[in-house]
């Protein structure tokens, strides 16, 4: 069940969503998906690639390889996380909770959202969290 742009919680100083400004942001979040897939799949394929090289290299070199390797397996479970934010956000959209505070529960704000759209916190809460 898709909720009208217009029942999605706002402060009160500001005005209702849009359903453009609403498609607007569901846009930038399913173009950072399918961007986050492809550097996934890019990732992962040089991964693979190397693999099957370190026959008599030398502790440097497979130190090396093994560091670049962690790297990229780190690259890619970030990106796998960010792609399961944006997804939570189109899914709060549907559900018409997005734009509310996971911790407190008042509205994020429309600014807050369109800066950065997969937000559970409002800007109150999520100092609060950065602070413990």
């Amino acid at each position: 069940m898709k909720v009208k742009a217009a029942e999605l919680p706002v402060r009160k100083d500001e005005d209702r969503w849009t359903e453009a400004e609403v498609a607007e942001v569901r846009a930038v979040l399913q173009e950072n998906i399918a961007v986050l897939e492809e550097e996934i799949v890019e990732l992962s394929s040089h991964i693979a690639d190397e693999s099957g090289e370190g026959a008599g290299d030398d502790q440097a070199d497979a130190g090396a390889k093994t560091y670049e390797r962690e790297h990229e397996l780190s690259l890619t479970y970030h990106s796998r996380d960010l792609i399961a934010q944006n997804e939570r956000a189109i899914q709060r959209m549907d559900a018409g909770t997005y734009g509310v505070c996971e911790s407190c529960g008042t509205p994020i704000g429309k600014a807050r959202l369109k800066a950065y759209p997969r937000a559970t916190l409002c800007v109150t809460c999520k100092q609060r969290e950065e602070r413990r």
